[in-house]
């Protein structure tokens, strides 16, 4: 945030990629406090509302936390002359319940920081929203302030050269400019055969690639030139190749395809229908269980009859990726759910007509379904359980067995198989515009950085004087809320509606600083409905009748009256987390 200041600029908006980007949101509080010498607490109230922050965590361990002491160290200078606060004020601010020993989390702090937060797939708003839930007691999950934008590619940089004059014929030069909603309709006219051409040359240029690659990978090895000539003729780009890159970390299940050698040898070198298979991957140097993942995919190539079935291409980086992504038939991917967040490995070889099989996990989630290609799992979290792997490596061989290659080596006229291009062509049609990154852009800008834009400008006007006045409403909120307190509510049905009468006591709280809500649970987002606020109950203080109604199609019991802050242009509960049922 101080190299753009001194750079002469001052966006509206900051987006937070993870929490350890959290301290720019200090900074951007502290900047704000110089040029307009308001307080720490008026500073962050205004800038919060121009600050967004995407979590790509799935896991509770995957947050940044520090030792308070190792805080208070490095950031007692900072928070008392810099931000005018106390360091447990600091402190305060990246912990749940504020326990002495409780440690900094770097994600706390994003969340209290920002004023909007958003998840990386559809699923993973919804982990989110579980693992973010204990900031906000009492409230249901499915209102944890957590939205979702899933996460697209740059189209552009996946797409080979074959497959960027495919897309030139069928959709224009532009066709990633701007919308990319009126693509699908083009890309459904392409013919068969067409398609087929398209993965016949791109994969003849991954083989050409992959054949280098080994080659110079034997070579460094100090494999012996018999074997560095094989490498040179290794694989026939007539035959269904799979293609499996990524990190290898044991969330990941990279191993998942070696559960049963002997099938997937089967599998391999099956003469009428064989498949290879390209592996390439790293893993973290700390991370032996990973590392032992690897030795065991090299294991398996060296002592068996996979060798000229499979290979492992070492030194995994974006060249390897950008050419197997550009001509694999088939990417599979075996995460456990829900620990991959989105992955977007997946999404790259769609712009290339290649096909996905994958586990039912961040955005394969939201975007599979029968048409488009094939997916393992039911749907549901299993945990760390051996004996679910095992039922999921069964699938992923069968799937393989019975739909994958069938669809794959089963020829029509002209030697193309109906079903493979079917699938490629509703691939190319539906998922290619929906995952890239034109989509993700215009959805942050019009989800986010607009109206987050539009509210740090509002709150930051005259001095941030709204900033200013909202502190002071979260004050008096503050200061009631603990006398808040409901009467016996009285429910009436009548003529299919249930009518609910509510008394509510305010202490001396202004009404506009709250809301009466009737809650019930549903499915899919919660019912709220407001209740209205009737006459002044006499002899008492700050005592109202709030009265509802509501269709009678479900119990009345299932309803139950509630109170939560209202102020208008605060995000609830993220930036007021009170709340108070009726018991």
């Amino acid at each position: 945030w101080r190299l753009l200041r001194a750079l002469g600029l001052d966006p509206e908006v900051l987006h937070l990629n993870e929490g350890h980007a959290a301290f720019a949101m200090l900074e951007r509080a502290r900047s704000w406090m110089a040029d307009h010498k308001q307080p720490f607490e008026v500073a962050l109230a205004a800038t919060r509302a121009g600050n967004v922050f995407t979590t790509h965590t799935a896991i509770d361990a995957g947050f940044d936390r520090f030792a308070p002491e190792l805080v208070a160290k490095y950031l007692t200078h900072y928070a008392e002359q810099m931000l005018g606060i106390g360091i447990n004020d600091l402190l305060a601010l990246g912990r749940r319940d504020g326990s002495p020993s409780e440690p900094f989390n770097m994600a706390y702090l994003a969340m209290r920081g920002s004023g909007a937060i958003n998840g990386v797939s559809r699923l993973h708003g919804q982990v989110s929203r579980h693992l973010f839930q204990p900031l906000f007691p009492r409230w249901p999950e499915a209102e944890v302030p957590v939205r979702h934008v899933t996460n697209g590619v740059h189209v552009p940089t996946w797409e080979s050269v074959e497959s960027d004059a495919f897309w030139v014929a069928a959709c224009g030069h532009n066709r990633w400019v701007g919308e990319v909603d009126h693509l699908e309709p083009l890309l459904l006219k392409v013919t068969d055969l067409q398609l087929w051409q398209l993965r016949a040359q791109s994969t003849r240029g991954m083989i050409d690639f992959t054949r280098k690659r080994l080659a110079h990978q034997r070579e460094m090895e100090g494999a012996s030139a018999a074997e560095v000539e094989e490498a040179g003729r290794i694989f026939d780009p007539d035959i269904l190749t799979l293609g499996f890159a990524r990190r290898f970390a044991t969330y990941k299940r990279p191993n998942l395809l070696l559960h049963d050698r002997g099938r997937l040898l089967r599998i391999l070198t099956n003469r009428e229908r064989p498949v290879q298979l390209i592996i390439a991957g790293k893993a973290h140097p700390q991370d032996l269980a990973g590392q032992a993942m690897i030795h065991e995919w090299n294991d398996f190539i060296r002592h068996t009859e996979a060798r000229c079935h499979v290979v492992f291409l070492s030194d995994y980086d974006k060249l390897l990726t950008q050419n197997l992504v550009r001509g694999v038939d088939l990417w599979v991917n075996t995460p456990r759910r829900p620990w991959e967040a989105s992955g977007t490995s997946g999404m790259k070889v769609l712009v290339n007509g290649g096909l996905n099989l994958s586990e039912l996990d961040g955005w394969w989630a939201e975007g599979y379904c029968p048409e488009v290609g094939w997916a393992i799992g039911d749907g549901h979290e299993h945990g760390d359980d051996p004996a679910w792997d095992a039922v999921e490596a069964d699938a992923l061989y069968t799937v393989l067995e019975q739909q994958v290659i069938p669809a794959f080596y089963e020829r029509g006229e002209q030697g193309v198989p109906k079903q493979w291009v079917a699938k490629m062509r509703e691939s190319l049609a539906r998922l290619t515009p929906q995952y890239s990154a034109s989509r993700t852009v215009r959805e942050y800008t019009e989800n986010h950085y607009i109206p987050a834009a539009a509210a740090y400008c509002d709150r930051a006007a005259e001095g941030g004087k709204k900033a200013a006045t909202l502190c002071d409403w979260l004050h008096q909120l503050g200061r009631h809320w603990d006398n808040l307190r409901f009467g016996e509510a009285h429910v009436q049905t009548e003529q299919s509606r249930h009518q609910f009468h509510v008394p509510v006591y305010l202490d001396d709280l202004s009404p506009e600083a709250v809301a009466v809500e009737l809650y019930a649970d549903a499915d899919g987002a919660p019912f709220r409905q407001p209740m209205t606020r009737g006459q002044a109950l006499a002899g008492s203080v700050g005592g109202y009748l709030y009265t509802g109604e509501v269709a009678a199609s479900r119990p009345a019991t299932d309803y139950t009256p509630r109170i939560v802050p209202s102020y208008p242009g605060v995000n609830v509960p993220l930036e007021a987390r009170q709340i108070l049922w009726q018991k």
